[in-house]
């Protein structure tokens, strides 16, 4: 069970290591019941069978608890904070709020992993000082090893067999390092290359080779809004131009926008707009469309992928 301990204080991430349903339910169960017995609003953002496993152990006291299925609210890891932990957060501002997020299970791509630990890491950043208590749990008869050795990265607390340790290995910006990691396209693909005079021929080209790749409707509509905002970013903030690339891979379209800027925001994308602000939100939008997206930034520029599904 989560002790007091592992939520004292502002802002707490506590990741728990489980390994069958009978753990995960010690784990979960009696932190979700006590958040509801301290009338703090309870939000769980889990995969489909783990969200099922928890809706029926609650029964009625389910009734007062937000479900979501993260392999849906969650498919783009950097999508979670701003629209499902931010989202319910900024909703109950009054006092402490309690999430089970579990962004991390078997079956994710290596591509979506990378993306998963930095988002893991990026928590400890976006609810720094606020009243939220956010547990992870970690399936280690499903995961590997460097799955459960990364959780020790991004937890500042693991909870395993009821036992509650601080984390001596908690590096939250170098795991945020270690995944910021080059995105070169493969070989032999055709890159146009733009500046603010030619950012609509850029859109043009981007959405004539992802339909000719098989993108229909909605899917052609997304990419066209997200390589607007990220070819527009690319003149504003990456020197005024950059290149553009669209490829297909395992069923999926691959867009790539690079320019000579840097994206010196960890949380870029990731920070809900304010109402009424005026820009800021490109690379929020691009995550709110895409299936994933992946960024590589350094001295010599930034490299911005998103995956859409065919």
């Amino acid at each position: 069970m989560v002790t007091a301990e592992a939520v004292a204080g502002p802002f707490t991430h506590p990741a728990l290591f489980y390994r069958n349903d009978e753990d995960y339910l010690a784990g979960t169960l009696p932190f979700v019941l006590d958040g509801l017995h301290a009338a703090e609003p309870v939000a769980v953002a889990v995969p489909g069978a783990a969200l099922r496993l928890l809706r029926t152990a609650l029964g009625r006291d389910g009734e007062r608890v937000r479900f979501l299925d993260m392999t849906e609210a969650g498919r783009n890891p950097g999508r979670i904070i701003p629209a499902v932990l931010r989202d319910f957060a900024d909703r109950h501002p009054g006092g402490r709020v309690r999430i089970i997020g579990e962004p991390i299970w078997a079956g994710r791509t290596a591509a979506e992993y990378g993306a998963c630990v930095q988002h893991e890491a990026l928590i400890n950043l976006a609810f720094l000082g606020r009243a939220v208590t956010i547990l992870c749990p970690y399936d280690t008869g499903g995961l590997d090893a460097d799955a459960l050795a990364d959780a020790w990265l991004t937890h500042p607390v693991i909870i395993e067999n009821g036992q509650e340790r601080p984390s001596h290995d908690y590096a939250p910006q170098r795991a945020i390092a270690a995944h910021n990691e080059p995105l070169p396209p493969p070989a032999g693909i055709a890159a146009f290359s733009f500046d603010a005079d030619r950012l609509p021929v850029a859109r043009e080209f981007a959405v004539t080779a992802g339909e000719r790749l098989g993108l229909t409707g909605q899917r052609l509509g997304d990419l066209a809004l997200a390589v607007a905002e990220l070819t527009t970013n690319s003149v504003v903030h990456g020197a005024g131009r950059g290149t553009v690339r669209v490829w297909a891979r395992a069923g999926q379209v691959l867009c790539q926008v690079e320019d000579g800027g840097r994206l010196s925001d960890p949380l870029a994308g990731r920070r809900p707009a304010p109402p009424g602000q005026i820009g800021g939100r490109g690379l929020l939008m691009v995550h709110q469309v895409a299936d994933l997206v992946r960024v590589h930034t350094g001295p010599n520029g930034t490299t911005i992928r998103f995956h859409l599904g065919r």
